[in-house]
């Protein structure tokens, strides 16, 4: 499998929710919540997904916030794969 070109690139992060970033060969977005309960629950919706998935972000949890940011090891850049995992991750809040 080879990463995705730019214009691929482009064209899936129109597809995600707002708050989603490229940048060094990766995509992220921080997710912020109200206090340190919601972050760690955030946290361990988005491990369970990561887990379903067999795909992990890696995240940077703070007291009310969580950076989420995915890139595809295997094929050194992105993959569709990442903006699928984007877009699940993306739906837990909208649960």
């Amino acid at each position: 499998m080879n990463p995705l070109s730019s214009e691929q690139i482009a064209q899936q992060l129109g597809t995600l929710a707002d708050g989603w970033e490229y940048a060094d060969g990766k995509i992220s977005k921080t997710y912020r919540f109200d206090d340190y309960y919601q972050t760690m629950a955030f946290v361990n919706a988005a491990a369970w997904v990561s887990h379903r998935e067999d795909h992990h972000p890696d995240l940077e949890v703070g007291y009310n916030q969580c950076r989420v940011r995915y890139h595809t090891h295997d094929v050194n850049g992105l993959s569709e794969n990442d903006f699928i995992c984007a877009a699940k991750i993306d739906a837990l809040l909208s649960l």
